[in-house]
């Protein structure tokens, strides 16, 4: 598949932000992307926040991390293929998130217990502002961009598998160090996270009022995977700065 055929969905909070005709009730709307998003988000708040308390508790939490995560990749590519299945697979990626955010963001709060606070701030505030970038077209949303930001994305995630793969051989990866490169790695990877809300935002202003009804879950799924990859970037970031600093 090509990358310039790549395409994401990411609602904002709010419909006033673009005009244009009422949606009918069968078609996308951005009222119904905001209202999944969020009992999504409030979902995955809640089991982060459960599973935050058991690992308090002394229990261990991270078959439930990894399994959160391994089980939010498998259903991302069935829902990749399989888009119309989006329905019924959103609410499972929903749960496996909220396993995966509740190891990852507990075991920063024991070593570090003000870190996942300040994550959450810096992804809202990232958030709001590329939204600004966006409607004041401050930036504009360029075919060329798009290739840009879309060819930055997958790149980055082939190295993250690269070296994932590479750490059941017992071989260390640099990413996940505390070295210059991989802060500078990683301060990249939230950059191209955070610029990947613009193909988000130009997607919605694009096909909203136009695409089925249905797709407002695979808009909503598009939604999380880049708010989450967003905030585990910025908190990976501020472990880092913390450890080094």
């Amino acid at each position: 598949m090509k990358l310039t055929n790549y395409k994401t969905n990411n609602p904002v909070f709010s419909g006033y932000f673009w005009d244009g005709p009422k949606s009918s009730s069968n078609t996308m709307s951005v009222l119904g992307i905001t209202l999944k998003s969020i009992l999504c988000i409030l979902v995955i708040a809640g089991i982060t926040a459960y599973i935050w308390k058991l690992n308090e508790d002394g229990m261990p939490v991270r078959w439930l991390t990894i399994g959160g995560m391994l089980g939010a990749i498998i259903i991302s590519i069935v829902i990749s293929v399989r888009q119309h299945w989006a329905p019924f697979l959103v609410p499972l990626y929903t749960v496996a998130k909220g396993c995966f955010l509740g190891g990852f963001s507990s075991y920063a709060h024991k070593h570090f217990p003000e870190l996942p606070y300040q994550a959450i701030g810096v992804t809202i505030i990232t958030f709001f502002v590329m939204l600004v970038l966006y409607q004041t077209r401050i930036i504009v949303v360029t075919k060329k961009l798009r290739s840009v930001i879309i060819t930055s994305a997958v790149s980055i995630m082939v190295v993250y598998l690269i070296s994932w793969i590479l750490s059941f051989f017992g071989v260390k990866p640099y990413l996940w160090g505390t070295s210059w490169l991989a802060i500078v790695f990683n301060c990249i990877a939230a950059i191209v996270a955070s610029f990947s809300l613009l193909l988000d935002f130009d997607f919605i202003e694009r096909f909203k009022n136009k695409a089925p009804k249905s797709k407002e879950w695979l808009a909503t799924w598009g939604l999380l995977a880049t708010l989450i990859w967003l905030y585990v970037e910025t908190l990976r970031l501020l472990q880092k700065l913390a450890i080094r600093f």
